[in-house]
């Protein structure tokens, strides 16, 4: 078995901690039930907050995991409190209780007096010994509402994330709210403006597995040629050219840069390069942000923050 599965960039895997948020789908059985999950694994650091913010948009729960022995912590604070703005049912979960200094009872009893919820059904686990992982599914399943059956309406999908491949262009992550999308549909970005034939549509598994046709509630990716990462923008909603929905998707709340930079090309003509590469870079970071600026001394240059 591989552990950290999600996590597959190098300093993921270094550190132990989640900073590029990962979508899977899985099939689960319960009571000879099929169910099909749809997982979105956020970071937990404050630092990474909007990442959190752009996959709780596309939710309809939320596992609050809480370290059995460190207790609620700052960053537990601020995503609870975005699952909260965005009417999330909210299972808490208590993880590392295989470490000696695990105090489940107390942080349980921490969490409903800090943050206000209910931890009489919090759910014991350890993800490093496989304790308590098939409550969690089963809680997932009895505790947390489907998506509702809209398929039938105009197609509606909000794009959650986003990368730039430089043989297949954007590729986008987006969960279809209502509506259908098939592969060679005629998508219409709400946002930007810009319509386009869908290539290639698919789920992830966390792999990128191909399929002809998303419904309603599934979470899935699309690769349509798009080569200006403008014209797929994270918040974004997706709909059919042909059969447009009159109204957007709320998106996600925006990100606030806290660090700045000024960053000036060595060759001032090389500075056509450094904007493209900012904005290849924007679009997996939404909370990357830069403007042109001038130095007298320096010459043109980018202000950047993220």
């Amino acid at each position: 078995m591989k552990e950290q599965f999600l996590d597959n960039m190098d300093l993921e895997r270094e550190r132990g901690i989640t900073i590029k948020l990962q979508a899977a789908r899985m099939r689960y059985i319960l009571n000879n039930e099929p169910y099909c999950l749809n997982l979105i694994d956020t970071p937990g650091h404050v630092d990474f907050s909007y990442e959190v913010s752009r996959s709780l948009a596309a939710c309809e729960g939320a596992l609050l995991v809480v370290d059995a022995s460190q207790g609620v912590e700052a960053q537990t604070l601020a995503n609870v409190y975005l699952a909260l703005e965005n009417n999330l049912e909210i299972i808490p979960v208590l993880n590392k209780i295989d470490l000696p200094g695990a105090e489940p009872d107390r942080v349980a009893k921490e969490i409903e007096e800090i943050i206000g919820l209910d931890c009489s059904d919090a759910i014991h686990c350890s993800a490093k010994e496989g304790i308590g992982i098939t409550e969690i599914l089963n809680a997932i399943v009895t505790r947390i509402p489907s998506p509702k059956d809209t398929a039938g309406g105009p197609l509606r999908a909000l794009i959650f994330d986003s990368y730039y491949d430089p043989y297949r262009g954007v590729i986008v992550y987006f969960r279809v709210v209502d509506g259908t999308v098939k592969k060679g549909d005629r998508i219409y970005f709400m946002a930007s403006g810009k319509d386009y034939i869908a290539d290639e549509i698919g789920v992830l598994s966390p792999y990128q597995l191909q399929v002809n046709e998303l419904y309603a509630g599934e979470v899935g990716y699309l690769s349509a040629s798009i080569r200006s990462v403008a014209d797929a923008r994270v918040g974004d909603t997706i709909t059919h050219y042909g059969r447009k929905a009159e109204n957007s998707l709320p998106g996600y709340a925006e990100a606030t840069p806290m660090v700045f930079c000024g960053l000036f090309p060595v060759d001032a003509d090389q500075f056509p390069e450094l904007r493209d590469a900012l904005e290849k870079l924007q679009l997996n970071d939404a909370a990357l942000k830069f403007e042109p600026e001038t130095s007298s001394a320096m010459g043109l240059a980018f202000d950047v923050g993220s």
